[in-house]
């Protein structure tokens, strides 16, 4: 998978800087043809001439020190790159990426590349779990940055916890992982335009059914109460299963997003909305995913006109919605039925009781007060279970290549089935 890659590795300046001796070794081993930009920082720890020897490319260091005149060399990397992979990335090259900064070679390479950028931070736990930290990173992770996440156990400087770089081995996989989805989504395109046979289109002729966004629960014609949902996740899917041959219902609530082109849109406002829109779909789909954020509960009184102020409280009795997802579960036949679980706390745990109770195939579960993994956010970072337990962990990736990932299992486990 990797083999003609060209990446481009960024070593910074933390004890973590001797393991990219073992990740040049292993890359280069897989085919990858690795260019190596080390900070000044990053030399007290690692010699050039170790990454040059294991890479057989020379290391840069010095943004002025141009080897070759045909060439700019920073604007030479960024332009080759297909992957700029910074391992390890300590909070100060983390803090500089967040706030576009370019005082050194790394960091103006890294404002030169088009090429998808991955980090794998490496630091104390308390300066990883500091609020600066966590907002450059999220700034990152919304940009689009593909975030590998630390590992937890003994750190250099003594203490316990989250923070040590993720193991050479993890992170070869994870950017294996990445070159896979990537050249997927590529044959997929080149599939749509009839370069290559439609047999590559894993649903073709499946009706997949998609819910988006957040309900809105009126209370007058002027307030309303919610869920928080960008639709992004939900859009994701849709054009996924679009992109792989599928016609696609996209059954859409409040969203702060642009919908998919090309899958027809059914616009709804609340839960028994959407439900309504979704029942009218099931007997014929073969596949519905339910991304939507729909309420638990709407105000038993909606009021016709708009509640004038007074008083210091105002109180609303609520009553419990349907459960589209429960509802649909017991109603199954030959639907696949996929849910999602946006949880805070136990993941796994309140994931598989959601996927029983609610006769789910497989349920999609993250961790929202992850960075980069919340919502409105472009990345997520999933776990997908069905009744055995964990069937894939998808580390932090676009939207885009998550909800492919999940299409390519259910096509894959329906054509089990049939």
């Amino acid at each position: 998978m990797l083999n003609g890659k060209k990446i481009v590795l960024g070593v910074t300046g933390g004890i973590a800087a001797y393991k990219a001796a073992t990740l040049c070794s292993k890359l280069v081993q897989k085919g990858a043809d690795v260019h190596v930009i080390m900070t000044a920082s990053a030399t007290q720890f690692i010699t050039e001439l170790t990454l040059q020897t294991l890479t057989r490319n020379a290391v840069y260091t010095d943004t002025f020190d141009e080897r070759e005149p045909a060439v700019v060399s920073h604007i030479n990397l960024a332009d080759m790159a297909d992957l700029v992979l910074v391992a390890p990335a300590t909070a100060n090259v983390i803090a500089k990426m967040a706030h576009g900064m370019a005082d050194d070679m790394l960091t103006t390479t890294l404002l030169a590349t088009t090429a998808p950028v991955m980090i794998a931070p490496a630091m104390n736990v308390h300066m990883y779990d500091h609020p600066a930290v966590k907002h450059n990173m999220n700034l990152l992770a919304e940009r689009g940055t593909l975030m590998i996440e630390p590992g937890e156990g003994l750190l250099a400087c003594g203490y316990v916890g989250k923070g040590r770089l993720e193991e050479p081995e993890t992170i070869v996989d994870v950017v294996e992982r990445f070159f896979a989805q990537r050249d997927a989504r590529e044959g997929i395109q080149e599939s749509l335009q009839g370069r290559m046979p439609r047999k590559d289109l894993l649903l073709d002729g499946k009706k997949v059914v998609v819910t988006a966004g957040g309900t809105i629960e009126r209370i007058d014609p002027v307030r309303y109460i919610t869920n928080d949902s960008s639709g992004k996740m939900g859009f994701a899917i849709a054009a996924a299963a679009r992109d792989l041959g599928a016609d696609v219902k996209l059954v859409t609530g409040n969203t702060q997003a642009q919908p998919p082109e090309n899958v027809e849109i059914i616009p709804v406002q609340s839960a028994q909305d959407m439900y309504e829109a979704v029942a009218q779909e099931w007997d014929g789909a073969d596949i519905v995913i339910k991304a939507a954020a729909v309420a638990d509960y709407r105000p038993k009184e909606v009021y016709m006109e708009k509640i004038k102020k007074k008083g210091d409280t105002l109180s609303l009795e609520l009553v419990k919605n349907i459960d589209i997802l429960e509802t649909l579960g017991k109603r199954k036949t030959h639907q696949y039925l996929i849910g999602f679980a946006a949880e805070t706390q136990s993941l796994e745990m309140y994931a598989r009781e959601k996927l029983e109770r609610k006769n789910c195939d497989l349920i999609v579960a993250n961790d929202v007060t992850r960075s980069g993994a919340g919502f409105g956010t472009d990345t997520n970072a999933v776990h997908i279970y069905d009744r055995d337990g964990l069937v894939e962990e998808l580390e932090l990736m676009s939207k885009e290549e998550v909800a492919h990932r999940l299409l390519r299992i259910a096509a894959e486990r329906i054509a089990g089935r049939n």
